[in-house]
C-alpha cells in the first residue's frame, strides 16, 4: 500500500494531504465507484481506503509482486508518513513517494525548497542494504543536487557510512517517535587535555531531529574512524578545538623530545670528543713514557747492540713467553749490568718480583742465582753465555727478528769447570 496515486485528470494524489495535493477532497476518491486510479510505481489499478487507525492510503486491487509500493510493510508505511508529517510540521513542503524524471531514484519523502525543487529525501530504510549500496544510492541523489537522510528502526551496517537516524516506535498510539542514534553531541568538560572527550548520541523526538536537519542547524560530521552522524556546528568547533589543543600539545612534546634528542646527541658528541682527547692524551703520555724509557735504556742498547726498532718486538715476546705482566728495572752491576725484568701474574694485584735479566755481561756470571732466567735476543748472545757459564743457567732466546723462542739449560764447559775447581788464584 502507498500514499500516492495518479488520477487521469487531476494528476498526482497524496493521501497524506488534506487536499490530496491537487485541490480535491478525500471524499472524492474514497469509496467512489468507477474511479480510475493508478499506482505511480507499477501503473496497476488502486483504490482509496483508511486503515483501522484512520491512516488514509491507496491499495492495489491485485498486489503485484514487483511493485515496492504494493509490498511495503506496515512499519515502513507508518514511518514514511511520520517523516512527511515531521517535515511539514517544521514548515516545509513534503511529498510522499516522489520519483525523479529519469526514475533513477524514488524518495519515500521528498522535501521541497521554496522554489519547489527537490531539497532533501527522507528514506525509511527497513529492508537490508549493504554499505556500498547505501553509498551508491546516496551518490545518486547527490548527482541531482538532493541531500538524503536514511532512517532505520534497527542497527544496520550502512548507517555508519551515510547520513542516518535510528528511531523507535511510540510506546502508545499517538505518541512521539524517538531518535536514539545518529544525532550526537561532543562531551568535553572541563575543557582541558586531562578531561575525557567523546561523542555521545542523544535521544530526541523525531520531529525535532527533522526540523534541525532541514533548517541546517545540524550537519553531517564524519568521525576519525569514518563513521557518519548529525551534529551541531558548535559541537564540531568544540571537537576541532580539542583536536587543535591535542595537536599543539603533541607539537610541544615533539619539540621537547627533539630538544632532548639534540642534547643527548651533544652530550654523546662531547663524551666522544672527551674520549678522543683522553685517548690522545694517553697516547702522548705513552709516547713520552716510551721516549723516556728508551732514553733511559740508551746505554743498554749501545752495549748490547739491541736496536730501538726491535725492542718492542722483544718486549712483546718476553710478555708472551712468561704469560705475565712485566716491567723493566735498572741496569744492575750485581747482575753483570744486565737489565732487570720484574713480573707478576696478570690476574693478581700483588707486587712485581724479579724474574729475569736481559743480556748480562757473560764475565759476571760466577755466582748467578740458580732460579733467575737470562733473556737474550739471538744465538750470538746465547754463545757468549754458553762460553762463559760457570754454573747451570736458564736461558731464554727470544729472537724478535724471527719471532721464535728457544729455552735452553746451559751448563759450564769442562774447561770453565776446571778453572772454577782450581780457583782463580791457582792459574
Amino acid at each position: 500500500m502507498g500514499y500516492t496515486a495518479v488520477h487521469p485528470v487531476w494528476g498526482r494524489l497524496d493521501a497524506s494531504l488534506d487536499d490530496l495535493g491537487c485541490g480535491r477532497a478525500w471524499t472524492e476518491v474514497h469509496r467512489v465507484k468507477g474511479l480510475q486510479l493508478a499506482c505511480p510505481e507499477c501503473g496497476g489499478r488502486v483504490f482509496a481506503r483508511a486503515s483501522q487507525h484512520r491512516v488514509r492510503h491507496f491499495y492495489h486491487q491485485v498486489r503485484p509482486l514487483d511493485c515496492e509500493l504494493a509490498n511495503e510493510s506496515p512499519e515502513h508505511h507508518l514511518l514514511k508518513l511520520e517523516l512527511a508529517m515531521a517535515a511539514r510540521a517544521a514548515g516545509w513542503r513534503a511529498e510522499l513517494e516522489v520519483s525523479s524524471e529519469t526514475r533513477n531514484w524514488r524518495a519515500d519523502v521528498m522535501v521541497l525548497d521554496e522554489n519547489d525543487r527537490p531539497f532533501m529525501a527522507l528514506e525509511a530504510q527497513l529492508s537490508p542494504m549493504t554499505p556500498d549500496e547505501a553509498r551508491m544510492r546516496t551518490d545518486r541523489y547527490a548527482r541531482d543536487g538532493v541531500a538524503v537522510c536514511w532512517v532505520a528502526l534497527q542497527d544496520r551496517p550502512w548507517e555508519r557510512v551515510v547520513p542516518s537516524l535510528r528511531v523507535r516506535f511510540p510506546h502508545q498510539q499517538g505518541g512521539t517517535w524517538t531518535v536514539w542514534h545518529g544525532m550526537a553531541r561532543y562531551m568535553w568538560a572541563p575543557r582541558t587535555l586531562k578531561a575525557k572527550a567523546k561523542w555521545v548520541h542523544i535521544t530526541c523526538p523525531l520531529g525535532d531531529a527533522i526540523k534541525w536537519i532541514l533548517a541546517r542547524r545540524v550537519r553531517i560530521h564524519t568521525g576519525v574512524n569514518g563513521t557518519v552522524w548529525w551534529t551541531a556546528s558548535a559541537y564540531e568547533e568544540l571537537a576541532v578545538a580539542r583536536a587543535r589543543m591535542e595537536a599543539e600539545a603533541e607539537a610541544v612534546e615533539r619539540a621537547a623530545a627533539a630538544e632532548h634528542r639534540r642534547k643527548e646527541a651533544e652530550e654523546r658528541a662531547a663524551a666522544a670528543a672527551q674520549r678522543r682527547r683522553d685517548a690522545e692524551r694517553r697516547a702522548r703520555e705513552r709516547a713520552e713514557e716510551r721516549k723516556a724509557e728508551l732514553q733511559r735504556l740508551s746505554g743498554f742498547f749501545e752495549r748490547t747492540g739491541l736496536g730501538v726498532a726491535v725492542w718492542g718486538a722483544f718486549t712483546q715476546m718476553v710478555r708472551s713467553a712468561s704469560g705475565k705482566a712485566i716491567r723493566y728495572g735498572d741496569l744492575s752491576p750485581a747482575h753483570g749490568n744486565g737489565l732487570l725484568v720484574y713480573a707478576r701474574p696478570r690476574w693478581e694485584n700483588s707486587g712485581f718480583n724479579l724474574a729475569g735479566v736481559v743480556c748480562p755481561d757473560p764475565g759476571a756470571l760466577a755466582r748467578w742465582p740458580a732460579g733467575l732466567t737470562i733473556l737474550v735476543p739471538n744465538q750470538t748472545w746465547l754463545s757468549r753465555i754458553q762460553a762463559a757459564a760457570r754454573s747451570s743457567l736458564k736461558v731464554a732466546v727470544l729472537n724478535p727478528t724471527t719471532g721464535r723462542a728457544l729455552f735452553v739449560r746451559v751448563t759450564p764447559t769442562p774447561e770453565v769447570a776446571a778453572v772454577r775447581s782450581n780457583g782463580p788464584d791457582r792459574a
